[in-house]
């Protein structure tokens, strides 16, 4: 039982956490007379939230972000794994690109989409172009340090064994580095999602971001907080499938294996 119990846990803490949130909620507008101008009760902004599950809008909105962050994410695990690699395997490669990199994270993102919506207008280009910069990165850096990190000994296994390069990098680099790949797209994926959101904040006309932005000119806070309840939820989903992913592509990685014990009982 108590083995079941620590397996679920989150079944049983993320309720009672979202319980009392509410309740925090509920009772600080209650104290402080807060008014629904301002900070809507729980109650309206599920009311809002199920009104606008309703709203043909809210999906066509939804489905322009997700496609959005799917291909800026898609192009960005293409840079990133294939820069990443390349940068591993060959060493003047890595010390070349390393500063171009940089450069291109520490730029101001905001600064950036300005730019990207003045050369490619206002449609999903320049936000599937910033999902790929803000993404491309925490993979690329992973993958780097998972090709790198191959045990020395299981290198001189395939040394001795006359393997080429590409053979050691398919068979061993390739799978070693697989469990910090999926780390830097766990985190991507996330990135992705915040990028295409914030390009729809900025210079959007459709998608979840540009909704946001509609409902907050609309002074609408309780129609605010449904919508910040859909993206939510997207981003969420979004993750657990990369999640999901993981225990597909590496079932034989520890991690995965402690979780499948401690779901198994």
């Amino acid at each position: 039982m108590k083995k079941f119990v620590r397996g679920h846990l989150a079944w049983f803490t993320t309720p009672v956490l979202v319980l009392a949130f509410v309740i925090i909620w509920h009772s600080y507008i209650v104290i402080f007379d807060i008014t629904d101008f301002i900070l809507p009760k729980p109650w309206a902004v599920v009311k809002s939230y199920w009104n606008l599950i309703g709203n043909v809008d809210l999906w066509r909105h939804t489905g322009v972000t997700v496609y959005e962050t799917l291909v800026g994410f898609f192009f960005a695990c293409i840079i990133g794994i294939g820069g990443g690699a390349l940068m591993g395997k060959i060493k003047w490669v890595e010390e070349t690109a390393r500063p171009f990199v940089i450069a291109t994270q520490v730029v101001p993102k905001v600064a950036l989409i300005s730019l990207f919506i003045l050369w490619l207008g206002f449609g999903s280009a320049p936000k599937i172009l910033v999902a790929t910069i803000l993404a491309f990165f925490p993979i690329l850096t992973n993958t780097l340090l998972g090709v790198k990190s191959v045990d020395l000994g299981h290198r001189d296994v395939m040394a001795s064994l006359s393997a080429g390069r590409w053979e050691t990098f398919t068979t061993l680099e390739l799978p070693s580095a697989l469990p910090a790949i999926i780390a830097g797209l766990e985190i991507g994926i996330v990135l992705a999602y915040i990028g295409a959101i914030v390009g729809e904040f900025l210079g959007g006309q459709q998608g979840l971001g540009f909704m946001t932005i509609d409902y907050q000119n609309a002074f609408d806070a309780a129609g605010l907080f449904g919508v910040l309840i859909q993206l939510t939820l997207v981003g969420f989903l979004l993750y657990i499938a990369i999640v999901v992913l993981r225990r597909f592509l590496i079932p034989w990685h520890e991690s995965v294996l402690i979780e499948r014990l401690a779901l198994a009982g």
